[in-house]
């Protein structure tokens, strides 16, 4: 019987068991211990993505867990810690000679067996598997022949930000150019995109869009996820989602309006005034520095103005850390009373809430969960930001 499930699968690790840094940008309390918990308890997220077990480090610490009984491998593949399940990810850095800039993959690998097969490959091909995101020395194909070997599943990661994506840069690249296009299983779309803008370029049609977080704190542990149609969460079940096998897909993705990224608006890298595509000097200061936009970029590619069908929808949305007057205080009120984020951006009536809450605030959390509230574009590195209707 098939349930739908929540999933975010693009989640780093900011410091291991020993207390080194994985990702050296991310939040020092962001251990694969506390992801664990937070996704399970706090969230209400039940497939997650941890996309820096390539450490041996990380691996190290699952072990352990497993060891004490508090996790345990599935059959299906995935590791289950109460009510969450994690795939074995690896996010990296591949920079060939078909690349016109570095383009960040993600690899997901079924078991703690295969993602130790393929850290003990990837030490032949890069200067220091404990970091997050490093750069891999060979092809792209070679990197994917590997992790189909390994029975993996290849995504190119948030596909149109303006660094360290297949599109970022300002010269026209495609798929066909980089990869083999029959070994890629989806596309992430990265938060400055959404499926409409994203289909707008033809190639990309034929594959699965996925929203995650690319979390760096605990906090932001599902700012963007979808919901999985699936048996149950595991990575056989994640695959088959990918591919739309036997009624398993993605039935819903769940983004922040693309105008909230901090890269959606072409900027001054130097003072973030807002340019014109076409601008190669900035106005206000100067500088000569500019961030192409992600809207912009993808309005150079565009190739297709049609509606792709078959798409499931995608629901604008924010966390809740995100709405106005909601603070710490009131954060941990709702979770006191209604267990899971997940929960309250969901399910919880606003009846409920104005029992909990303050009116104004409740009416944040309906008008953002029916993608009411009112955006202010970001740009150039800054986030937008929100207020409510009137």
């Amino acid at each position: 019987m098939l349930r739908s499930y929540f999933a975010d699968m693009h989640i780093h690790i900011g410091r291991d068991v020993f207390d080194k840094p994985v990702k050296i940008t991310a939040s020092k309390n962001l251990t694969i211990t506390n992801i664990l918990k937070e996704s399970s308890r706090n969230k209400g997220i039940q497939l997650i993505g941890v996309i820096d077990c390539q450490s041996p480090n990380v691996q190290h610490e699952l072990k352990q867990l497993i060891r004490d009984g508090l996790a345990f491998e599935l059959s299906d593949g995935g590791i289950r810690f109460e009510e969450v399940t994690l795939l074995l990810g690896s996010e990296i850095e591949v920079y060939d000679k078909n690349c016109r800039g570095p383009i960040h993959v993600l690899c997901f690998l079924p078991s703690l067996q295969e993602m130790e097969q393929f850290s003990e490959w990837l030490v032949t091909k890069m200067k220091n598997i404990t970091l997050s995101s490093q750069r891999y020395y060979g092809s792209a194909k070679e990197l994917q022949y590997k992790v189909k070997e390994l029975s993996g599943i290849f995504i190119p990661a948030h596909v149109f930000t303006p660094y360290k994506s297949l599109y970022g840069k300002g010269v026209n690249q495609s798929l066909e150019e980089v990869f083999d296009r029959d070994l890629i299983d989806g596309i992430e779309l990265g938060l400055s995109s959404d499926t409409f803008m994203a289909d707008q370029i033809k190639e990309l049609h034929s594959y699965t869009y996925v929203t995650n977080s690319d979390a760096h704190s605990l906090a932001k542990i599902g700012r963007e996820y979808q919901e999985i149609m699936m048996k149950e969460p595991s990575f056989k079940e994640f695959h088959y989602a990918l591919h739309q096998v036997e009624g398993r897909k993605i039935v819903r993705n769940y983004g922040m309006n693309p105008m909230l990224g901090k890269y959606h608006k072409t900027v001054c890298d130097k003072c973030l005034h807002y340019m014109s595509s076409d601008t190669s000097v900035c106005e206000k200061c100067g500088s000569s520095k500019i961030v192409k936009g992600v809207a912009d970029r993808i309005e150079e590619l565009a190739d297709f103005d049609g509606k792709v069908i078959n798409r499931p929808p995608y629901l604008y949305q924010v966390p809740l850390e995100y709405l106005p007057k909601l603070g710490p205080k009131t954060f941990k009120k709702l979770l006191e009373n209604f267990q899971t984020e997940m929960n309250i951006i969901h399910q919880v009536p606003y009846e409920e809430l104005i029992e909990i809450i303050p009116e104004h605030i409740a009416k944040s959390i309906i008008q953002m969960r029916e993608g009411k509230l009112v955006i202010t574009a970001g740009g150039g590195g800054k986030y937008g930001s929100v207020k409510q209707s009137e």
